[in-house]
């Protein structure tokens, strides 16, 4: 089976449930992330930043990722997270990608339409699906930097019309989350009021959650024993992420729990085992966490099992 877009899959979970989006970096998170797709038969968004992707390389990416394809026979659907400009978004079109987000959030309204709408045309001609994002989310992932003075909520009635004009396929709102494992000074607070204009104005229309890992207490409490100082992380409550699902999110994206429980499967081991030097030793139940980790989301979160 090739790769797939994520048309069908968001026409399908639209007011029901949200598929995943999960960031890949190497071979380990992808065998993990596709092993518990495959168990809960989920739909499922393989996503690669522009960091990733100088990480890794993009050459490297697709082919670990059509050799999951090949290995599962699953409908995954290859994304860009937070396309910066028109270059390195035509660059995954013709690369592979069968889906790519414009993120113009940082420029005035109408350079982000245009901008979004130049992508918009080059992908859809080639069969290409587009995200776009209006309103900008606080926080830090790899070059994503924003103060919580420089982030702003989406404005529904510009959510409308930026569709509109723009044609992107799936917006990403900014109601609350923030990129990284430090989202909230005291208790978790997404605007829901503010997401339910959105999808009134939009109706039928799929929305984007950026930020919404839930930074899980037993990964940070297992890095920080092992020798982390990851203090006062929070994420967005599970519970406020299953609500989402239901009112017109699609996908959800989740990065900084797999990189948790990632690191801390590894500080575990190699403090346990302090002669080992074998990476097929740590990398192992690395893989396993990132694993569990991926079908908690999809059990608990995204509510996304059994819906192939």
């Amino acid at each position: 089976m090739p790769l797939v877009t994520s048309a069908e899959m968001f026409r399908k979970a639209y007011g029901k449930y949200a598929v995943g989006a999960f960031n890949v970096n190497n071979m380990e998170i992808i065998q993990g992330i596709v092993a518990a797709a495959r168990e809960e038969n989920a739909p499922l968004i393989l996503q690669v930043s522009a960091g990733a992707r100088k990480y890794a390389s993009h050459i490297y990416l697709m082919k670990l990722v059509e050799a999951a394809v090949e290995d599962t026979g699953l409908p995954i659907c290859l994304h860009l997270d937070h396309g910066e400009d028109f270059e390195i978004c035509m660059a995954c079109v013709d690369g592979g990608f069968t889906s790519v987000m414009i993120d113009g959030s940082k420029y005035p309204f109408e350079e982000n339409i245009a901008l979004t709408r130049q992508v918009v045309e080059y992908a859809h001609d080639r069969g290409v699906v587009v995200e776009a994002e209006l309103g900008r989310l606080a926080g830090v992932e790899d070059a994503i930097n924003v103060s919580a003075a420089d982030s702003s909520y989406t404005d529904p009635e510009q959510a409308a019309e930026f569709v509109q004009r723009t044609g992107c396929d799936s917006l990403a709102v900014a109601i609350g989350t923030s990129h990284g494992a430090y989202k909230f000074k005291g208790e978790a607070n997404l605007d829901f009021k503010r997401l339910e204009t959105i999808t009134f104005l939009l109706p039928g229309y799929p929305l984007v959650l950026h930020g919404a890992s839930t930074v899980l207490p037993e990964f940070v409490a297992k890095c920080n024993h092992y020798g982390g100082e990851i203090k006062d992380a929070m994420g967005v409550p599970e519970e406020m992420l299953r609500r989402a699902g239901t009112m017109g999110v699609c996908k959800i994206n989740i990065d900084t729990d797999l990189r948790l429980a990632m690191t801390a499967s590894i500080r575990e081991y190699l403090a346990l085992h302090p002669a080992d030097f074998d990476p097929r030793q740590y990398l192992r139940p690395a893989r396993e966490a990132i694993k569990n980790m991926v079908q908690h989301k999809i059990r608990n979160v995204l509510n996304s099992s059994n819906q192939l």
